[in-house]
């Protein structure tokens, strides 16, 4: 019988939660016999990547599969490189390998933690560039059959930070590698925030990775020292008429405008000036430097987290009358479950 196992240093929150038991799976084949194993027998898994996006609030009685697959194979013909990649990869460590390879584009997504495989779920995304930008291909194992699946983008129904995968596909199939295309030609995406400075014509993938990786350090936390899954919010997006509203209000207010007649608000300027900027429920608080990202003091539960997180939802609509919605998933005792 297997003993339970601490998911302590496998969630950047740091969270110890308990699991039944804890299989690391190493090899696409191996990743596809345990899930197909545990589904079969109708036992409880989660499927854990980097634990950069998950909030545990209770033991999970069942089966955790940790995916430690690698593995990085690119083709290419004349206009494009496809990379495919195994689910287990850090995505970090690929953005890192496609410069070092000259294969540019995934530069603005640095230091985004966790795995390509999970990439899709939510659709990453960092200054103006999102993960579908460059999806050409997912395979998946679609659990009640057996079957490796592949699908397209336009298949996988990316919205921002949602995907097919989210919503109708949710908890029937496990992502098992990711293949990404990316153009020769090269144009560099420098509309966004600190990226505005840089020149068009002359700017590097290099200059871009560097400057999204010195942001990113000085803004987020370590979770090495406060635990925390970076943004926890998603930046809200509202009408052009709610937009012009609250900045008739809030002339500080930080919105970016959309293609669909909407605006993006940053999120973290909504908490922040909700002044909620250092505030903690138990052991988890919003941090001091960046107002998007909750922090692990040192003896937060997942239940201060989602308290915290109700919290803070709460006063930004009482203020604003802007509903925030959390990133990360919350997992209970035997699966994913809503913060409420």
């Amino acid at each position: 019988m297997s003993m339970p196992t601490s998911l302590a240093l496998l969630n950047t929150f740091g969270l110890n939660q308990y699991c039944d038991s804890l299989v690391e799976v190493t090899s696409k084949e191996e990743l596809i016999n345990t899930c197909l194993m545990l589904y079969q027998q109708q036992q409880s898994m989660f499927i854990l990547g980097g634990g950069s996006n998950v909030v545990f609030t209770d033991d999970f009685e069942g089966t955790v599969v940790k995916v430690s697959t690698k593995g990085i194979v690119v083709n290419e013909d004349a206009g494009f490189y496809y990379l495919t990649v195994q689910a287990g990869e850090s995505w970090h460590q690929l953005v890192e390998y496609c410069l070092a390879k000259d294969i540019y584009g995934l530069e603005n997504m640095a230091l985004i933690p966790g795995t390509v495989g999970a990439a899709p779920i939510q659709n990453i995304g960092a200054y103006g560039v999102e993960f579908n930008r460059f999806c050409h291909n997912i395979e998946f194992l679609q659990l009640d059959t057996g079957n490796l699946v592949n699908f397209d983008n336009q298949q996988c129904h990316f919205g921002y930070r949602e995907s097919i995968f989210k919503q109708v596909l949710k908890n029937l199939v496990v992502i098992t590698e990711v293949t990404l295309k990316l153009a020769k030609h090269w144009v560099p995406e420098i509309n966004y925030g600190p990226l505005q400075h840089f020149n068009l014509l002359d700017v590097t993938a290099q200059q871009i990775f560097d400057c999204v990786c010195m942001v990113r350090r000085s803004k987020l936390p370590d979770p090495k020292i406060f635990g925390n899954v970076g943004s926890f919010f998603k930046n809200p997006v509202v009408s052009t008429q709610e937009y012009d509203l609250l900045k008739s209000r809030y002339c500080e207010l930080v919105g970016y405008p959309q293609a669909d007649n909407h605006y993006k608000l940053a999120a973290g300027w909504l908490i922040e000036n909700a002044g909620l900027k250092g505030f903690n429920i138990g052991g988890a608080a919003v941090h001091q430097d960046q107002a998007l990202v909750l922090v692990n003091l040192g003896h937060a539960t997942g239940n201060h987290v989602c308290q915290l997180a109700k919290y803070i939802i709460q006063i930004v609509f009482e203020k604003f009358a802007v509903i925030l919605q959390p990133e990360p998933r919350v997992i209970g005792s035997v699966g994913e479950i809503e913060i409420k």
